[in-house]
């Protein structure tokens, strides 16, 4: 039987044909998580309740009351509530936490007989551009095992990437769904802040976490975010704004206005083979009739200081309530108030969370705030302004998803800046709270998977997908 489907209409296809069975799935997928264990994927497979939904699933596909999803094999992002399950966000502060509650896109999933199968490897708390930082340890990329698998949604993205799951959700908060996608062959989308609920989400930094999608199809990431997306009373920064039927309307796109960024051809920090798609994706729309222009984008270097500013701002504020004391990890070596707080979060957060939430408090504490917090600020509106002006103009802007490709495993523990320059490319979307996607753009020389990033105007999602499908066919 197999469980190899490139995008779910065929799924769907071979479960209405009885060619296969949700049951069958589960288990095809079961066996895959323990053949690639080495991999490292998982932090936790939901064995039991997976094949109990499959099973419900399956007896209602014989009376075709089944949802939208029925069948669909998902993996879960570590970082996302899922009822009397555990979430740790791959944190020994929260190692056997259980969740009391389910996120409102896990309900909305399993409410269209969607069927979660694990939970899924990321960088403690979502830091990280590689996977590295989880008090699990890495993902490895199944394309090289020597490589990371992208960061933070790594688990995720191989989960997809290795054929453990049909699909996989992730978290974006600056490309942590895109540069994942690019370094393991997949579509990324990061839809616009505010098109998707955030209650149940583990938060990072609270005005850029936005749940993405992390597929092999365009038309699979359509389908999820036409489920997932819309108003929520749990989640106030929410747009009331109707949710399209994404993956119904896919239709070709017509001839296009593309901006691409000229700093990603004539920067020597791009790798020449990624700069080499990118010319070749340029040239193929051209001759297809569309118009490519370069331009240049002036507050690019203040790009990631800026992002870093107010994502770890945030953070330190949003993991303040890791103390010791509500839930989650207590040091057994705490003996008053003050040693239960030190000593927990000493204990409970790995390297890189510590390093991000002192540089946080750093940048909010009394004399610095004018400087650093509040400056970003602005610069994040300049951002967002220039990135609009932009997309007045043209109907996207291209660039690489990530400079380079997937890099080797331990890189990014020698040099943290390394790590912090991979999301040059996608943190402008995150800045401007805007929908990007990342699509595979073939491999390199060594079968290491590319990827190419779209970035267009708030909620534009359908306009993306449709030229994301059409791109992907040239």
């Amino acid at each position: 039987m197999s469980i190899n489907y490139a995008s779910y209409k065929d799924l769907k296809r071979g479960l209405q044909n009885g060619d296969v069975t949700a049951t069958g799935l589960v288990k095809g997928y079961l066996q895959q998580i323990e053949a690639n264990a080495r991999l490292n994927v998982f932090n936790e497979v939901f064995e039991q309740s997976a094949l109990a939904k499959a099973a419900d699933v399956d007896a209602r596909i014989q009376n075709g009351t089944v949802g939208r999803l029925a069948g669909m094999v998902i993996g879960i992002k570590d970082n996302i509530c899922y009822k009397g399950h555990k979430v740790s966000a791959s944190s020994k502060i929260l190692e056997d936490f259980t969740s009391v509650y389910s996120a409102t896109i896990v309900e909305r999933l399993l409410a269209e007989d969607a069927i979660i199968i694990g939970r899924c490897n990321c960088d403690e708390f979502a830091m990280g551009a590689a996977n590295e930082t989880s008090y699990f340890g890495p993902v490895k990329n199944y394309a090289d095992e020597t490589r990371v698998s992208g960061g933070s949604s790594g688990g995720s993205a191989v989960a997809v990437q290795a054929n453990m799951c049909h699909a996989a959700i992730g978290t974006d908060t600056g490309g942590s769904v895109r540069q994942p996608a690019s370094f393991c062959g997949l579509v990324g989308l990061k839809p616009t802040y505010g098109r998707i609920s955030r209650n149940g989400i583990i938060s990072y930094a609270s005005s850029f976490d936005q749940v993405g999608t992390l597929t092999k199809s365009v038309y699979d990431a359509a389908l999820l975010l036409e489920i997932m997306a819309g108003a929520d009373d749990f989640d106030g920064t929410l747009s009331q704004k109707a949710v399209p039927a994404y993956a119904a309307e896919i239709a070709a796109p017509g001839k296009k206005k593309i901006a691409y960024l000229q700093e990603a051809i004539s920067s020597p920090g791009v790798d020449p083979e990624v700069k080499n798609a990118l010319i070749t994706s340029i040239e193929k729309l051209r001759a297809e009739g569309h118009t490519v222009k370069p331009v240049s984008f002036e507050l690019l270097d203040y790009l990631v200081p800026s992002y870093y500013i107010l994502a770890t701002a945030e953070a330190s504020s949003n993991l303040a309530r890791y103390d010791g004391v509500h839930y989650g990890y207590r040091s057994p070596n705490a003996t008053d108030l003050t040693s239960t707080y030190k000593l927990s979060r000493s204990e409970g957060f790995g390297k890189e969370v510590k390093r991000r939430i002192m540089l946080g408090t750093f940048v909010l504490s009394a004399g610095y705030y004018d400087a650093y917090y509040a400056k970003a600020q602005k610069v994040r509106r300049l951002i967002r302004q220039k990135t609009n002006e932009l997309l007045a103009e043209y109907d996207f802007i291209l660039t690489p998803t990530a400079p380079e490709p997937a890099f080797e495993l331990g890189k990014t523990e020698k040099d943290p800046v390394v790590t912090y320059l991979y999301d040059i490319f996608t943190v402008q979307a995150s800045l401007a709270g805007l929908p990007a996607i990342s699509v595979p753009a073939g491999n390199n020389s060594k079968g290491l998977p590319l990827g190419l990033q779209f970035l267009t105007r708030a909620f534009s999602e359908q306009e993306l997908l449709n030229f994301s499908e059409y791109f992907l066919q040239l």
